[in-house]
């Protein structure tokens, strides 16, 4: 063994060490591996920053924007809401939501998959008292599951097939791992069919959940739209469409309320309907029933074309001018520039016109306008911002827009058209420049720390390959292994990549010892 190689194996036996360990986190972990390879030498100074150009950095970048974007447009939701009354017992529930996130984490990123279907999830729970633990854990193992299948559906996927093509010069395509995937897949998803009963039935119960989430429900209003069929549905009928997510509090017409309208009243073209709920089972509502925000309608003005609309949830506090005022007389719109779309009050259902309402101290709002300009007024306003979550409530969304080009870029990798990275870059600028999502939220998607644990340890890595080191190792496996069949030198690296994982974050494992079993 030569000083260099000596130096390699201890530096990865410091990272793994290191990653063990868990004090520091594991992209900084990485970053330190990297310096410390350029001080050694056994990392190129020319090669620091191949890993943040490699194509492994570029698909895995492009495949969260991707994934993000699927979960935006809504589309799986909106397929699965005929579906979920039907999921009445977790003798249903998880084979089907498990078997869903299966087939999405082929076509997008595992994490992508499950974060697409975890909202579904917590809904069907809250719905039939299902313990979410019993339906959340069975989909993150089958979006692992199904991650194998694909190229793209994992890191470490797209890892090993960069290592193939440094090896042998030609990189896994896109269905190289089906034949074994599909079937570690179909076993998984048999084992979790009846697997989940081992897990706790109750965690946290469903009407602690219930109330949890009804504390933010929000009141708004939404108009029939002017091609509303006449006759074409009724107050039950949406409160069906509604699957118990949102409460309709009155019906407005030609300027009468009605509260809590009868069931068999049919909702007219230019109706208002005043609802409530939690934001999350308003936008479904308002996608399936086809109704709209009444006050999305007004413009927001911009400072320019590139600047985005937001929408926030803030608290109307102490010292707010808007305390004891309506709606109406705040005028925010004309005074500000920003839309009032639903009102927050703990304890208390608003039942009056969303207009008329007077706001009080602790009301949460929920406001739209110009991301440059909305500080302003919230600190004229002294209204505080709560803690930036997703919301979704009064902003556009693309349905169909993500799947078919994600369709596109599948096909054309799968005929070998074009490299992944290409097609995946080439979605992900399409879906943005196409309003599929915002560059905000494609900018929030990437994951920072798994990129940056990619990137650093791709050169980090490649310096067992460069000292030899990686030889060495191959070496000593072929005496250990001699008269044996080469499957179990194989199973051997498996176990070994297998123990260390639980420890370590997958790609890591895969970045360090993939070029020793190559």
């Amino acid at each position: 063994m030569t000083l260099q190689q000596g130096l390699a194996f201890g530096l990865i036996a410091l990272t793994i060490g290191a990653f063990i360990w868990g004090r520091f986190r594991y992209d900084l972990v990485a970053a330190v591996a990297l310096v410390a390879g350029l001080i050694l030498g056994v990392v190129p100074a020319e090669a620091a920053f191949d890993g943040f150009k490699n194509d492994v950095t570029v698909i895995i970048a492009c495949a969260l924007i991707v994934s993000a974007a699927f979960a935006r447009s809504g589309i799986v939701e909106a397929a699965m809401r005929r579906v979920l009354p039907l999921l009445k017992t977790e003798r249903s529930q998880v084979p089907v939501l498990t078997g869903v996130v299966t087939l999405l984490s082929m076509a997008t990123k595992n994490v992508g998959a499950l974060a697409i279907m975890m909202p579904v999830a917590l809904q069907v729970a809250r719905r039939t008292g299902s313990a979410p633990s019993r339906l959340l854990m069975p989909m993150a193992f089958g979006a692992m599951a199904g991650g194998m299948v694909t190229l793209v559906g994992t890191a470490p996927n797209i890892i090993v097939a960069q290592v193939r093509q440094e090896v042998v010069g030609q990189p896994f395509g896109m269905y190289d791992f089906a034949p074994v995937g599909l079937g570690l897949t179909a076993i998984a998803l048999a084992f979790l069919a009846f697997g989940y009963r081992l897990l706790p039935r109750e965690r946290h119960s469903a009407a602690v959940m219930n109330a949890a989430l009804d504390e933010n429900a929000y009141v708004t209003e939404v108009s029939a739209p002017d091609d509303w069929a006449p006759g074409s549905m009724t107050v039950s009928a949406l409160m069906r469409s509604g699957e118990g997510e949102v409460r309709i509090m009155a019906l407005i017409r030609n300027g009468r309320r009605r509260p809590n309208p009868r069931g068999n009243v049919v909702v007219k073209a230019g109706d208002i309907l005043l609802i409530a709920g939690e934001q999350q089972g308003l936008e479904a509502f308002l996608a399936t029933a086809r109704l709209k925000l009444v006050r999305e309608n007004r413009p927001i003005a911009t400072e320019s074309a590139s600047e985005e609309i937001a929408v926030i949830e803030a608290v109307v506090g102490r010292n707010s001018p808007l305390q004891g005022q309506s709606v109406r007389q705040s005028d925010l719109y004309g005074q500000h520039g920003i839309n009032l779309l639903g009102v927050s009050r703990s304890g208390y259902e608003l039942t009056q016109h969303l207009r008329t309402a007077k706001l009080a101290s602790g009301d949460i709002l929920l406001l739209q306008g110009a991301e440059q300009s909305l500080p302003t007024a919230l600190k004229a306003l002294d209204l505080l911002p709560l803690a930036e979550r997703e919301v979704r409530l009064g902003s556009r969304r693309k349905r169909f827009l993500p799947a078919v080009v994600l369709a596109i870029a599948m096909i054309l990798v799968g005929f070998g058209l074009v490299p992944v990275a290409v097609a995946f870059f080439g979605a992900a600028v399409v879906i943005v420049a196409m309003g599929g999502l915002k560059m905000r939220e494609a900018y929030a998607a990437l994951d920072g720390p798994l990129l940056v644990l990619i990137a650093a340890l791709i050169p980090v890595s490649g310096a067992i390959q460069q000292t030899g080191g990686s030889e060495l190792i191959a070496g000593l496996l072929r005496h250990v292994f001699s008269g044996l069949p080469g499957v179990l030198a194989i199973c051997g690296v498996m176990l070994a990549s297998m123990a260390v994982t639980p420890f370590l974050n997958n790609a890591a494992t895969v970045l360090i010892v993939a070029p020793i079993g190559a």
